[in-house]
């Protein structure tokens, strides 16, 4: 009998990348560049230690702190509610600052680091856009977080970029490319999508630079090439990525993802009984250990759920899109296509996925609901692909990127890489489609790298896939833009600083 036939031919296994726990050890004695990557999410509040080795450019995760966000305290008299998470906690710019103080100080404990000595940079971000009326009000929810960094004790300066070499490190000055290449606010070699008047177009559009940066910071750890251009896909409880073009030597962003995602499978589950129905989370009753079933009944309520989701290009009348702000005419002016993920409109379906919830449950039990979730998630992703090849901007050279709870947990992995198979996009799906934990962290880490123009030209993170450092070209393009004989003190600093604190505004 012939085993290399078709027939017992394996299923191609997906490209996972998780990194080795880093020596605590080596962080004081190897040059480890140590940033902070606070979230305040809907479901979660994270803070995240990586460390990179700038030798080789290899991320590592010191410590993983997360919370529930729906714990934050209540707000106190006379306290105004900022925010709200797309369940309806209520958030004050108070409440959010005590949070990431006593987060962002807790994973310093326990990663026995100082916060005034070993910390090197902070990055902040949030996914908590749903109650806020236009995508440039993110800017204000993020100096929330940077006054909950101060109160931590993080000192000013680690908020914003280097102005000149005589701010980096000495012990990071070899690593650095100031005197080279400035920051032109392209992260990982990708430029934002923005207005001509300054308008963002998706409110979570710096939750989508970071995790394309963090993927593919995190795609180093296998053999996926995810350099430009590329589609990431980040599956937390809003749904954000982008995609990006394959210019030089810096891409453009021709697409952003937005709407709901991971607040599918939490739906759902609400409906179980298992966990309050209006905060209750996946994430409080996922095990690890269980083995879903994926049969036909699974099959059946995926079915079910899958005609209610409606994944599509967001129509030009839409000013808020899974109950993400976004600006339609903003992304027409920039030839960004957007791509969005909803229940009804703004989620005015999400009590149907709860009556499918209670249904499954009570009839099938949790292997063939969280079966059921696997499998949704699969085509979710799948969709978004379609849409995204559909439109123009996703063709077979672009490698595809997941992260997120709901696109990476489970046997996720597996089953998105089937049905981007099924599309017939790639001879190779495995060499295509790359999966990494804690995108957001690791685009973190990215994110504070190129802004101070530190980078590892023998691995890149810029320029094509399957292409070379792009350094030469940075340069040349700087200098035809009159950029690279401007000293860097001469930047303006009010703009950098807008650049940050808002994660918005780009110098």
């Amino acid at each position: 009998m012939n085993f290399g036939s078709s027939l017992f031919k394996s299923k191609p296994k997906p490209r996972i990348a998780q990194s080795p726990p880093v020596n605590y050890l080596d962080l004081r004695t190897k040059p480890y560049y140590i940033v902070a990557s606070v979230e305040v999410g809907n479901t979660t509040t994270k803070s995240i230690l990586t460390a990179t080795d700038m030798n080789t450019g290899k991320t590592y995760i010191a410590n993983k702190t997360v919370k529930m966000t729906r714990d934050v305290r209540a707000p106190k008299a006379g306290e105004e509610i900022f925010a709200r998470t797309i369940n309806g906690t209520a958030l004050t710019k108070e409440s959010i600052a005590e949070l990431v103080r006593n987060t962002l100080i807790e994973s310093h404990e326990r990663a026995r680091l100082d916060i005034k000595t070993d910390l090197h940079f902070v990055v902040r971000s949030t996914g908590v856009v749903a109650e806020l009326d236009s995508p440039d009000q993110v800017g204000a929810f993020i100096q929330a977080l940077a006054q909950g960094c101060l109160m931590a004790g993080v000192p000013p300066r680690l908020m914003t970029p280097a102005m000149s070499i005589h701010n980096i490190l000495e012990k990071f000055k070899r690593y650095t490319m100031i005197e080279k290449v400035i920051f032109m606010g392209a992260v990982a070699s990708c430029f934002p999508p923005q207005g001509a008047t300054g308008v963002e177009v998706v409110a979570n559009e710096m939750e989508g630079e970071l995790a394309t940066a963090g993927i593919k910071e995190g795609s180093r750890w296998t053999d996926v090439d995810f350099r430009n251009p590329c589609l990431s896909m980040d599956f937390g409880t809003t749904l954000d990525g982008r995609v990006t073009s394959q210019e030089l030597p810096y891409a453009h962003t021709i697409g952003n993802l937005l709407g709901l995602a991971g607040a599918i499978p939490d739906a759902v589950v609400q409906g179980t009984g298992l966990v309050d129905r209006q905060t209750g989370a996946t994430l409080d009753i996922f095990d690890p250990k269980m083995r879903p079933e994926y049969g036909k009944e699974a099959q059946a309520y995926a079915d079910q759920i899958d005609e209610i989701v409606v994944i599509e290009k967001v129509p030009p009348s839409r000013t808020k899109y899974g109950l993400v702000p976004v600006n339609p005419a903003a992304a027409a002016q920039n030839n960004v296509v957007l791509i969005g993920c909803d229940v009804g409109v703004n989620g005015s379906d999400m009590c149907k996925l709860s009556e499918i919830g209670a249904d499954l449950y009570s009839s099938r039990g949790l292997k063939t609901l969280f079966g059921t979730l696997d499998l949704v998630s699969a085509r979710i992703a799948r969709r978004l692909v379609e849409v995204g090849i559909e439109e123009g901007i996703v063709t077979r050279r672009t490698a595809l990127g997941v992260t997120g709870r709901a696109g990476i947990s489970g046997n996720k992995p597996s089953l998105i890489l089937e049905e981007i198979g099924n599309l017939e996009l790639y001879d190779e799906p495995e060499r295509n489609v790359v999966f990494v934990d804690d995108g957001l962290a690791r685009g973190a880490a990215v994110m504070a790298r190129c802004m101070n123009s530190m980078g590892t030209p023998k691995n890149p993170l810029g320029g094509l896939r399957e292409g070379r450092c792009i350094l030469k070209e940075r340069m040349d393009f700087e200098s035809r833009k009159g950029a690279a004989p401007v000293p860097q003190e001469a930047a303006p600093r009010e703009e950098t600083q807008a650049y940050f604190v808002g994660g918005h505004k780009r110098a």
